[in-house]
């Protein structure tokens, strides 16, 4: 589970008391002090606060030219600007300190950077600056720093779902972080590493903590503690199955992490309420979650792995209530989402053991030797996905090579079909009654025992007073209407549906629907043969001169019926018009 909730890097260890007169004697505070007021404020969440001490701070520092506080000023002020105005701030703090001696720098720098990227869903540039920050703070045995990038890393081992890994590392820094993290940090471990213990379904060591963590919220600084542990609360429920108090907790929380901008941990209360839903069964609810959720993702362009389970849920609900248009819109989200976690997920599980876990295990003897040994292993590896990967790229090719020419073979096959049918017509009358003819390649049924059945059951009066209705139908094109259904064709013909669908099932040997599909393509196949102008019409405004409600629709019933696309029919129609033109 992913939390904004990363270690923060608090260097000073007292306090400051809080002040009635809170900023009209700033002046009169160490920078230690402000540092402190700072960090107070911002436990608190009281962000107006908090900014006003980070700026004054900053202007403190540059007024007395006092460069290592100049940089603490640029770390407090980034808290609370734009994403962009942040990085410029830290990419000035590279600068300013450069020259700076002692173990601060540059670990802070890159730990710092690494939580800003990391609030961005940037959790490649994430992992690679908190890998510096602990290469740094090891080389200058700052134990507080390397501790710092320790938690950090795990948060993002957390994220692509290595709990159990992540745990020991938040559970050695809760039970022996004492010089090291502060009560804020420390009460980050405990939530951190019941949310591991969530995942990995340590389900009774979460709750002990969920209970100690929400003893020590009427003794700690944090206000938004109570909400998050609601939250942690909810998840427990709903592993539980306890799904009717699982969804009171987390809807509270939500309603909180709405409300204070606490975007990350929002989505995943929107997730748990939307499976906790799903627990009773009520899928107006979970659509309603999962609907939230997905907006979110489109406003602030942060994702988790588990997004995939929504965008599913979603596709699978729209299919089944047959709403095309939002089942293709939640596939292209889908679509957007799976690629970009791919990526970061597939960066971080290659470089989280090459970059973080193999250095850990190899400081002994062999860490040359076995470091070699896994850079061959890694090459090999490389080199064999990378010949899977052009093995693939040909297959496809190949593959897309035969179905281009075994469509093409069929729309020529179609032409010729159709202007053949064309020239034994002639210019007769007949013309008109060419759509009683099947669609190409289709045979009439035979008249079957099932017809002699029909006929018993329906006079041969009616039925071949709708057959007439039917030619009429056909010869005046009147298929090519929008909306046409079987109870408004049964409505025009003055008979009921039972009898006009029993009749083209019988004689025409197919479905309504089919039988209307059918006669579309064949009027299609022919018209694009004979009009040039009709050729050149965007897809849109074929599919509606043919009554379809949209292209897709269309596309898919002209690809259905024929084996061939739209694009390589009239492609043919014109290489096969050129052709005869130069022989001309």
């Amino acid at each position: 589970m992913k939390y904004i909730v990363l270690i923060i890097l608090l260097l000073s260890s007292n306090l400051a008391d809080a002040q009635n007169n809170k900023f009209d004697n700033l002046y009169e505070f160490t920078y230690s002090e402000l540092k402190n007021k700072f960090y107070d404020y911002y436990d608190y969440n009281k962000t107006s606060d908090a900014k006003q001490i980070a700026t004054y701070y900053l202007q403190k520092a540059k007024k007395e030219k006092n460069t290592l506080e100049i940089a603490e000023g640029y770390i407090l002020v980034h808290f609370y600007e734009e994403y962009p105005t942040a990085l410029k701030y830290l990419d000035s703090l590279t600068i300013i300190t450069k020259n700076i001696k002692g173990n601060l720098y540059p670990a802070r720098t890159y730990l710092t950077k690494g939580n800003l990227y990391y609030k961005q869903d940037n959790l490649k540039a994430a992992l690679d600056n908190y890998i510096l920050g602990l290469k740094y703070a090891k080389e200058q045995h700052d134990e507080k720093q390397t501790a710092y990038a320790n938690m950090n890393i795990a948060y993002i081992n957390s994220y692509i779902g290595k709990n159990t890994e992540a745990a020991k590392t938040f559970r050695y820094y809760l039970y022996n972080g004492n010089k090291i993290t502060d009560d804020y940090q420390h009460n980050q471990m405990r939530i951190a590493l019941i949310s591991c213990y969530l995942e990995i379904n340590k389900l009774d060591s979460a709750n002990i903590l969920i209970k100690e963590g929400q003893k020590a919220i009427f003794t700690g600084k944090n206000k938004y503690d109570p909400d998050l542990y609601s939250y942690l609360a909810g998840t427990y429920d709903l592993k539980l199955k306890a799904y009717d108090t699982a969804i009171i907790k987390l809807s509270n929380a939500y309603t909180y992490f709405a409300n204070n901008n606490e975007n990350i941990n929002a989505n995943y209360a929107l997730y748990n309420l939307g499976k906790a839903y799903q627990g009773i069964k009520n899928e107006e609810k979970v659509i309603e979650s999962y609907i939230k959720l997905d907006s979110n993702v489109q406003k602030y362009n942060i994702t988790f792995p588990d997004l995939r389970e929504v965008y599913t849920y979603l596709i699978d609900y729209y299919k089944a209530n047959n709403n095309q248009q939002k089942q293709l819109y939640y596939i292209d989200r889908f679509l957007i989402v799976d690629k970009k976690l791919d990526e970061q997920i597939q960066y971080l599980s290659t470089e989280l053991p090459k970059k973080y876990d193999t250095p850990n295990l190899l400081q002994e003897k062999e860490d040359i030797i076995e470091k070699l040994e896994i850079r061959k292993k890694v090459l090999y590896i490389s080199v064999g996905v990378l010949l899977l990967i052009l093995l693939f790229i040909i297959y496809l090719y190949y593959k897309s090579k035969k179905t281009e020419k075994e469509q093409r073979k069929i729309a020529q096959d179609l032409i010729s079909l159709v202007e053949k049918r064309n020239i034994e017509e002639g210019n007769t009358d007949e013309k008109k009654e060419a759509n009683d003819i099947e669609i190409i390649h289709l045979a009439i049924p035979e008249q079957s025992e099932q017809n002699d059945k029909t006929s018993k059951v329906i006079s041969e009066e009616v039925t071949q007073f709708i057959l007439q209705e039917l030619r009429i139908f056909e010869s005046r094109e009147l298929f090519l209407n929008k909306g046409v259904t079987l109870a408004s064709l049964a409505k025009n013909i003055k008979t009921n549906t039972a009898y006009l669908s029993e009749i083209i099932n019988t004689h025409k040997g197919k479905n309504f629907a089919s039988y209307l599909n059918d006669l579309r393509i064949d009027f299609a196949l022919n018209r694009l043969v004979k009009d040039k102008k009709f050729r050149s019409y965007k897809l849109s405004v074929i599919a509606e001169e043919l009554g379809y409600n949209n292209e897709q629709a269309f596309s898919l019933a002209f690809k259905k019926k024929t084996g061939t696309t739209l694009s390589m029919y009239i492609k043919e129609i014109d290489n096969l018009n050129d052709s005869q033109n130069n022989h001309n």
